[in-house]
């Protein structure tokens, strides 16, 4: 089973950036912390478009994202993030091969 990668570009206007994130700040750990499969979260804005954003989130496996997406708690949680955008476009990668900088894996 494959680690899997979800990739969310969506855009935010300037007005919705501090609900955004707040939004974000609410249900951050509550994912981290608890749903099954959940590796790691970020959250990123573009330099050139303030009002592009990018999301990735990296799962133990496909399945796992899968389930939690169909779960009542996800459109909870979600919703006041998703209230903020004005596009969302969503896509889901299978992690095929990997590179880290081992110094950097150290320090972490």
């Amino acid at each position: 089973m494959s680690r899997a990668r979800i990739v969310f570009l969506v855009r935010v206007p300037a007005e919705n950036v501090e609900r955004f994130l707040a939004a974000y700040e609410r249900i951050r750990y509550q994912v981290a912390g608890g749903v099954p499969g959940h590796v790691l979260d970020q959250v990123c804005q573009s330099p050139a478009d303030p009002e592009q954003w990018l999301i990735t989130s990296e799962w133990e496996s496909l399945e796992h994202f899968v389930e939690w997406e169909r779960s009542p708690g996800h459109r909870d949680l979600a919703g006041p993030m998703r209230a903020c955008m004005t596009e969302a476009k969503s896509i889901k990668f299978e992690i095929r091969e990997e590179t880290a900088n081992k110094a950097l894996r150290r320090a972490s």
